[in-house]
């Protein structure tokens, strides 16, 4: 399995070298130069084996420079008893008949993120033992919230890596709190003084800079990343959705070749492409529907083809989700423009230079047979999570609420009764003042935190997570805010060079 770029189809790298990269060097994304396709036995030996076994077996099909004992090494690691509270690590519950939950959040950080970078670090350092010849690894992650923890987690005093995240102030109070009381020797945190969308261009220009790459290249360092952009971040994600099904199929709700509808909620388009792949691998997926908060530019998209950044940006109560540049999608154009290299580069530049651009009628054909697309505002959001907690004692994060509003839209609109997996993104408690409005309790809103877990607590039964409960006692190590034309300048001084 070889791996090429969105941006230039000459180039040809192994797993183990887009891993190590993590961007192509003129700014491309790596995708697999072939998705492998998987059989109806394919899936009933997955639905056989537990979540390590599933993994292994999946990630074999596109890891194939790593050994055996390499991939055995990487996974046991990754998903080993104690690092995930549910003994599934990601379990599937149903929400009523043919509405089903996939939990992605019992992980160290409590949000999905967790699934790849419990997994990335293993499989960067394997890579870079391959390939980087004894090169430091400096992790430059832009999140929306919860990528940096996760990140910060998953690389902590990992030897020869050094992790540096930027994030918008505006994240909510739980998620910077985890982040800027990281522990561990080799990491570092910076507020930014803009959005996610901010944080994120101004990283991919730091990746990309000649002089900043000559710099550390004479410290013996090199870039890579742990945001999506990354295929070693990307590729686990892939996993879940086959193992969700394998759930449906052993919990007698489906039926080996029944198709299912896959809803995420989604802003930056990597947790609904890692479905995409498995779609096109032969997981039986009817559609793959893309839920949007206020930023809906996704929703737009998927509904006219044209994709426009140049929009008012809303600060929502799911921040993750705030962003308007889509990074993932890329690497779908590439793949549904049958590897058109030079179209995606056209759209990329239409979208820096002017803001938009508009695919043509058979890349448009192929998102309308394949996606439907939704959003929700605040309001509509918070509803949600008050009406799903009346009917089926379920409690919902802010983020997963958007996926379960935008699919019973979509199902009363298209009556489509396919049952449906909707991915669940973050445990409710890293959001607790709008949950907690939302279930009814708005007057118990306040300036703490962990007050409002209590409470949110004491009026659900929901246990607290233990990840985020112990960040009370942890002091705050990382204050520090940077204007964007500033960031490069505090990657040089948090590494020293």
């Amino acid at each position: 399995m070889f791996y090429t770029s969105t941006r230039d189809k000459s180039v040809k790298v192994t797993a183990a070298q887009a891993i190590t990269n993590g961007i192509s060097a003129e700014g491309g994304l790596y995708v697999p130069c072939e998705i492998p396709e998987v059989s109806r036995d394919f899936i009933r030996e997955l639905a056989a084996l537990d979540y390590i076994g599933r993994a292994k077996k999946i990630l074999s099909l596109y890891l194939t420079d790593f050994s055996e004992e390499e991939l055995d090494y990487c996974v046991q690691g990754a998903y080993k008893a104690g690092k995930f509270s549910a003994k599934e690590v990601a379990p599937t519950v149903e929400l009523e008949k043919g509405v089903n939950i996939l939990e992605l959040w019992h992980g160290p950080t409590c949000a999905f993120k967790d699934m790849a970078l419990q997994l990335l670090p293993y499989l960067l350092t394997t890579s870079a033992k391959k390939t980087a010849d004894g090169k430091q690894i400096v992790i430059l992650v832009a999140t929306s919230g919860d990528t940096g923890k996760a990140a910060l987690e998953g690389f902590k005093d990992v030897e020869n890596t050094n992790v540096l995240v930027f994030y918008p102030n505006d994240v909510s109070a739980m998620q910077k709190l985890q982040m800027c009381t990281q522990e561990g020797k080799n990491v570092a945190v910076c507020a930014i003084k803009g959005n996610f969308d901010d944080a994120q261009t101004s990283v991919k220009e730091i990746f990309t800079s000649a002089q900043v790459k000559e710099k550390l290249a004479a410290n013996n360092m090199m870039f890579s990343s742990a945001n999506s952009i990354n295929w070693g971040r990307l590729v686990p994600q892939i996993v879940y959705y086959f193992s969700t099904y394998c759930d449906l199929l052993n919990q007698g709700k489906i039926a080996l070749g029944d198709k299912i509808n896959i809803v995420v909620p989604t802003g930056n388009f990597g947790n609904i492409l890692a479905a995409y792949y498995a779609r096109e691998m032969g997981l039986p997926v009817k559609k793959l529907i893309c839920a949007s908060n206020a930023n809906n530019v996704l929703t737009e998209f998927i509904e006219s083809g044209f994709y426009n950044k140049d929009r008012d940006f809303y600060t929502t109560v799911s921040p993750s989700m705030d962003i308007l540049v889509s990074s993932n999608l890329e690497r779908l154009l590439f793949h549904l423009s049958g590897e058109n290299d030079d179209f995606v580069k056209s759209c990329m530049e239409g979208l820096f230079e002017d803001g938009h651009y508009t695919v043509d009628k058979s890349v448009y054909e192929k998102i309308r047979g394949i996606f439907e697309g939704g959003c929700c505002d605040d309001a509509a959001t918070k509803q949600t999570i008050g009406d799903v907690y009346k009917r089926f004692s379920y409690l919902c994060d802010t983020h997963t609420a958007v996926a379960v509003e935008v699919y019973y839209n979509y199902a009363r609109k298209s009556g489509d009764t396919t049952p449906c997996v909707i991915a669940s993104t973050a445990s409710p408690y890293k959001f607790s003042p709008a949950v907690l409005e939302a279930v009814g309790s708005a007057d118990a809103v306040c300036e703490d935190g962990f007050v409002m877990m209590e409470r949110l607590h004491e009026i659900t039964g929901e246990p607290i997570p233990a990840p985020l409960a112990a960040i009370q006692s942890k002091p705050v190590r990382f204050n520090q805010v940077t204007e964007r034309s500033g960031m490069t300048d505090v990657v040089l001084h948090m590494l020293g060079i």
